[in-house]
């Protein structure tokens, strides 16, 4: 097989780029562009967040009669009344039984607690999330939690949204540094829509999916999570995610007990990480049959759990306010504690989807609340109530299990809406996370992904500054591909080529983007784009000019490591030569030919 170049090029003739610049090019270059992507994203997100929302009140009243079987203690289907309380055994395997199968044939990656696997996406795949990922993830998701599964809706929002993000970038031919920037975009929407909270939506995204503060990522996250509440606040209304009671410090000396509380929880956050996997590792080592009917075999246990304690059914929010509002003793707060670190992990381990956050929240709580109960029979008039101290303590779980202190003070300061909180939570949550620290390297959501051999903080390539530019030291361009060429001809040009890219032109010989081996080999996966052409993958990576300091350009491979980039003219009208890691690093350190 062979294919032609364009009748104007030849290895020595300049790649132009066009002077006109089309909407399509205007998105994928412009700063401003990125403001309606967010917006749209945002947007999405919201109405994601709703949908789910919806789903898994319909499925928890398909399955129990009730929007909330968790608030209503244990009592029979009023649809299935010769059960009694025992329909809650046969409701998680039917729910598995369904969702099992639609996760294991459409989007394995739906399985399990969702963030992990954006933050994968994010640090290793350049941002890109199947976009099936969105409706496996919110089905499976729902049928879980409806059917019993003891987990959060944020883990799911948050991996439905981020494939929003993602899908819209691909769609636009976005470059990797602004397709992981829509992805965090998604990411932030789905907490800010959950928890009616902008900021921790924002910090969440920053925190934990980008894992880096820039101007103008910071900017897009804020407007893609302020439009996601406008949106989820319009239809679910705009009042507290939890009614919890007012908070006060009694005593300076308090504050003492919330560093003490913040250490105790910090731990539980820790232990609550380690027993997830544990459980998990155990559900792998006992089960010999297919995966896909993992989920409904393992919802008869599931079912046994929550025939003994039916507070762990779904998420179980009204059970974490009845806590903080004092209405559980000391037994029955380590009852429940205990009880959602092995009712979430059977879930995750079953093969389950939805997410950890709110069971974070939940044991944070009931452990932050038996120690206020602890301290105000010891010290009556020097603590507050209890509830202060559950408040606190879902803070400090929350840095202890993820490890994102800026997140967990955020957040707690939102649904509470109370000032006053500030302080003892900041202190609580800064021991937590040190605690943390100290305990384990990994978080709840690392954890995940170092068990496959994934390390997302390692440390990167560097190199030291140096007076070279990108024009001293960059290689000839590449033969171009025409736009017109197809998947099999751009496959084999890649594999004859040392680089991963290979610039893109048109029939004028001028430059359109680049195009990666990835993209070609997953174009190649999917049967649907049989009779596509490059042009429609070609993508526009960042632009390095021959007068850029090496200094910079090596920030811009960083995204880049195995293809390198193009390198302009100073006009950027011209494409003049390719830079890589391997010719900067070649440069300043090079080889002893003695």
């Amino acid at each position: 097989m062979s294919f032609s170049l364009p009748s104007r090029w030849s290895p020595r003739a300049p790649i132009t780029v066009p002077h006109r610049v089309p909407v399509g090019r205007w998105i994928r270059e412009s700063p401003a562009a990125i403001v309606p992507l967010a917006l749209f994203v945002g947007s999405g997100t919201g109405l994601g967040a709703i949908a789910f929302r919806w789903l898994i009140t319909a499925a928890t009243r398909l399955f129990t009669g009730v929007s909330d079987y968790s608030a209503v203690g244990r009592v029979g289907n009023p649809y299935l009344p010769s059960l009694g309380v025992w329909f809650v055994l046969v409701v998680p395997v039917i729910a598995g039984a369904v969702y099992g199968p639609l996760v294991y044939r459409f989007a394995p990656e739906a399985r399990g607690h969702g963030v992990p696997e954006v933050m994968y996406a994010v640090a290793e795949r350049g941002g890109r999330i199947a976009p099936q990922v969105s409706v496996v993830k919110a089905l499976a998701s729902a049928l879980c939690i409806g059917g019993g599964g003891s987990v959060g809706r944020e883990g799911p929002i948050v991996q439905i949204g981020s494939a929003l993000g993602s899908t819209v970038g691909r769609l636009t031919r976005l470059g990797t540094p602004r397709m992981r920037m829509l992805v965090a975009c998604g990411a932030s929407g789905g907490i800010a829509a959950t928890f009616n909270a902008p900021l921790a939506g924002t910090f969440f995204a920053m925190e934990l999916i980008l894992r880096d503060f820039t101007a103008e990522s910071f900017g897009a996250v804020v407007l893609s999570s302020v439009t996601a509440s406008v949106v989820g606040r319009s239809v679910l209304g705009d009042h507290p995610f939890l009614t919890l009671p007012p908070f006060s410090v009694r005593h300076p000396a308090e504050y003492l007990l919330f560093l003490l509380l913040g250490a105790v929880v910090g731990a539980i956050g820790v232990c609550f990480s380690k027993v997830l996997y544990l459980i998990e590792d155990v559900c792998d080592w006992a089960w010999r049959g297919p995966e896909w009917l993992r989920p409904a075999v393992g919802g008869i246990l599931l079912g046994a759990l929550l025939l003994a304690l039916p507070q762990m059914y779904g998420v179980g929010y009204p059970v974490l306010e009845s806590a903080v509002e004092g209405h559980y003793m000391i037994g029955m707060l380590a009852l429940l504690l205990v009880g959602k670190m092995v009712a979430t992990s059977l879930t995750i381990g079953i093969g389950g989807s939805g997410g950890v956050f709110a069971p974070t929240l939940f044991i944070g709580a009931m452990a932050g609340t038996a120690f206020g109960d602890v301290v105000h029979d010891l010290l009556p008039s020097m603590t507050a109530a209890p509830g202060a101290y559950g408040l606190i303590g879902m803070g400090a779980a929350l840095a202890g299990a993820t490890r994102a202190p800026i997140t967990a003070v955020v957040i707690l300061f939102e649904i509470t809406g109370e000032y006053t909180i500030i302080l003892p939570l900041m202190a609580a949550v800064a021991l937590a996370a040190g605690v943390s620290h100290l305990l384990s390297r990994d978080t709840i959501y690392t954890l995940k992904l170092l068990r496959r051999g994934v390390d997302i903080d390692r440390p990167r390539a560097g190199a030291a500054l140096t007076g070279l530019t990108a024009g001293q030291i960059s290689s000839p361009v590449p033969p171009p591909l025409p736009a017109t060429t197809d998947m099999a001809h751009a496959a084999q040009a890649l594999s004859h080529s040392p680089l991963g890219m290979l610039p893109v032109v048109d029939a004028c010989g001028e430059y359109t983007g680049c195009v990666t081996a990835r993209s070609v080999a997953e174009a190649l996966s999917d049967p649907a784009n049989d009779t596509a052409t490059v042009g429609a993958l070609a993508e526009l990576p960042p632009t390095v000019t021959d007068d850029e300091h090496v200094a910079d350009v090596l920030r811009r491979l960083a995204d880049h490591p195995g293809t390198g980039l193009p390198v302009f003219d100073h006009d950027r009208t011209r494409l003049t030569g390719w830079i890589s890691h391997e010719a900067v690093l070649a440069a300043i350190h090079p080889t002893d030919t003695h």
